[in-house]
């Protein structure tokens, strides 16, 4: 039951949040976009580093 209560309250977030960033007219740049986006295999790297680090701990 308890599964389906949260599945629910993400469903209705979804519903909320998608019209909220679609009327927002939230751009990201070129720039800013390359910024995150070299950030992004590193930190996937050290997250499965400390998860396996967890799993055998």
């Amino acid at each position: 039951m308890t599964v389906l209560i949260i599945l629910g309250v993400l469903f209705l977030a979804l519903i909320v949040i998608i019209p909220l960033i679609e009327k927002s007219n939230m751009r990201v740049s070129d720039e800013s976009a390359a910024k995150i986006s070299r950030w992004i295999w590193p930190l996937m790297i050290v997250a499965l580093i400390a998860g396996m680090l967890k799993a055998f701990l």
